[in-house]
């Protein structure tokens, strides 16, 4: 059916789309039996073309997003679409073939209309046990992926409606918690029914040519729009540089360089000169690394632009093979998603501050920050206790960064203490803000978090992944940094009780695995992010209400900010007047 675009329609089917994406998730999280999906929503859905070209996703995980489209043109590579039919469900969890890290398991599904081809329906969920060396299949010393955990190439879940009950049973065989990866696994599988359903009764509703026909334009439609954002950033070259610190098996700081250069036809990003592929887990796909870019350029540019196709075709990325945007097989690649991808949005965020810098956050938390626990139960079960803890966000020009958020390329939720104490031998001794962690400036870097777990009944082993334990987080225009992150591992109160900071036996500061006994108590305290501006133009009353609310102390105040408090708590303005003009000084 040919004819003009309706732009009220066009607005009308994009957002019915995004609200097919959105149910999916919501069937997805409601029927997941694991906490680590159904409490804190570690997946993603979306909505493709007949022939794997993204219309529409569910405002859930950044990363997942940008990498399933890499997931989904993989899985027609090896099921090509006019092969597939009604009732087909294709699984896969290589990074090799999807870009992501193995807990992440996508299962696509063609949808069909009175025989014909309509669409695809994809999601992704994090798992809480995929094997591997460690519970959680999350090791932080693993050196090639095969000590990751099992790795599934595409196949055949689900074919013609008839569940492959001896490849599930396969799998379920080979991972620790073998009931809460079978539940997940189905509650994967309702969620694509729901969406091959619904995209249905769209069709049904207005014609599957008209349906396709306006898929085409919402990705012409994003393309325009993108294009239209570039001409708003000058044109020329920008560059930033920053660092992980360790992989894990060592100390070695590990840099990621990019160069932005706009033009007229689109943007070149370029990781050239970035580290080469590493030994440790933090080796990020290209599938990773391009969905940061596209995460960083929507954000920036034009944070309501569509999320479709669209939004790629005016991007080229550069990602040198063999190196840490892009490594060879079989590199490690468990905390890309954790670490890696944390940093390669820094460094995108710094480049384009020489660009928009108005627009642009200053660093946030670093790290998704993964804190995995993990053994046998009272009853000989084993659990897998999953968990990334939020942090600081960078400030921005306006702004104030949010405190103990997930920034950019994760937006999951912290698990409540409650669920986490009753559904695994834990206990939670603290959770809470850490107080004066936010970077200083005329707008606050916002706070980290505070997550204090003991192990109780048996031995387990644990996990730790994060950053910014060396290099705060910068600030932007003369804001200050955020502060560091901390790890700290205390033997039970009975031996010594002097804290081991970081990883027994390895260099890293912010990454390790180890077998502890039970009793053990495991700290970790996330980054606060940079401040933005000058400390001394931050409105007092702001300072004097971040000290009301425990966010600041009366020290840092007065040190940071210049601003006198009195004893009843208010603004000695005389007293700052002065005390910030003799720092200025």
């Amino acid at each position: 059916m040919a004819g003009p675009v309706n732009p009220v329609k066009l607005e009308v089917l994009r957002h019915a789309l995004q609200a097919v994406a959105e149910e999916m998730g919501a069937v997805l999280t409601r029927t997941a039996l694991s906490p680590n999906i159904k409490d804190r929503r570690d997946c993603s859905t979306a909505v493709y073309t007949p022939d794997g070209r993204l219309v529409a996703q569910a405002e859930h995980i950044p990363l997942h997003l940008g990498l399933m489209p890499a997931v989904v043109k993989a899985v027609l590579a090896d099921f090509p679409a006019p092969g597939l039919s009604p009732g087909d469900v294709v699984m896969i969890n290589d990074p090799y073939v999807s870009g992501s890290h193995l807990p992440d398991i996508c299962l696509l599904s063609p949808v069909f209309y009175r025989q014909r081809p309509l669409a695809l329906v994809a999601n992704l969920a994090h798992h809480v046990d995929v094997g591997g060396s460690v519970p959680g299949s999350m090791s932080t010393t693993a050196t090639e992926i095969f000590q990751e955990g099992l790795r599934i190439p595409p196949l055949l879940l689900r074919r013609a409606g008839q569940l492959n009950e001896e490849l599930l049973r396969l799998l379920t065989h080979n991972v620790r918690t073998a009931g809460e990866f079978a539940a997940d696994i189905r509650a994967q599988l309702n969620a694509n029914e729901l969406g091959a359903g619904r995209l249905q009764e769209l069709a049904g509703r207005y014609g599957a040519d008209v349906l396709q026909r306006y898929m085409e334009a919402m990705m012409d439609y994003a393309e325009r729009r993108l294009l239209a954002a570039l001409e708003g950033m000058p044109a020329g070259v920008y560059d930033f540089e920053d660092y992980l610190e360790g992989d894990g098996l060592s100390r070695r700081e590990i840099n990621i360089r990019v160069r932005l250069q706009r033009h007229s036809g689109g943007l070149t990003v370029d990781f050239t000169g970035t580290h080469p592929q590493v030994a440790g887990p933090v080796n990020a796909t290209r599938g990773v690394t391009l969905a940061c870019v596209y995460y960083v350029v929507k954000a920036v540019l034009d944070p309501g632009l569509p999320s479709n196709d669209g939004l790629v075709r005016s991007l080229q990325v550069i990602t040198p093979p063999g190196s840490l945007v892009n490594p060879a097989f079989p590199a490690p690649v468990a905390h890309a998603n954790i670490n890696t991808a944390q940093r390669i949005a820094d460094v995108l965020l710094g480049a384009l501050s020489g660009a928009l810098p108005l627009r642009v956050t200053a660093a946030g938390t670093g790290s998704m920050s993964n804190f995995t626990v993990g053994g046998l139960d009272a009853a000989g079960r084993y659990y897998s206790y999953v968990e990334t803890c939020g942090g600081g966000q960078g400030a921005k020009y306006g702004q104030d960064g949010m405190d103990g958020v997930h920034v950019h390329m994760t937006n999951t939720r912290n698990t409540p203490v409650e669920v986490i104490e009753l559904s695994y031998p834990l206990r939670v001794e603290r959770y809470a803000l850490a107080s004066g962690s936010g970077g200083p400036g005329k707008y606050r870097g916002g706070l980290g978090l505070v997550r204090e777990i003991t192990v109780l009944g048996e031995e387990a082993t644990v996990a730790v992944s994060s950053e910014r334990a060396v290099h705060p987080p910068w600030g932007l225009a003369g804001g200050r940094p955020g502060e560091r992150a901390r790890v700290a591992l205390l033997p039970p109160a009975e031996s010594d009780p002097a804290p081991v900071v970081a990883a027994p036996g390895n260099g890293d500061p912010g990454k390790f695995t180890a077998r502890v006994p039970a009793g053990s108590r495991v700290i970790l305290q996330t980054a606060g992010g940079g401040g933005y501006g000058d400390p001394l133009e931050r409105d007092p009353a702001l300072v004097q209400l971040d000290v009301a609310e425990g966010l600041l102390s009366r020290d840092a105040a007065r040190e940071d900010y210049g601003v006198v408090l009195t004893a009843e708590l208010t603004v000695d303005e005389a007293a700052t007047e002065c005390l910030r003009r003799k720092i200025r000084d």
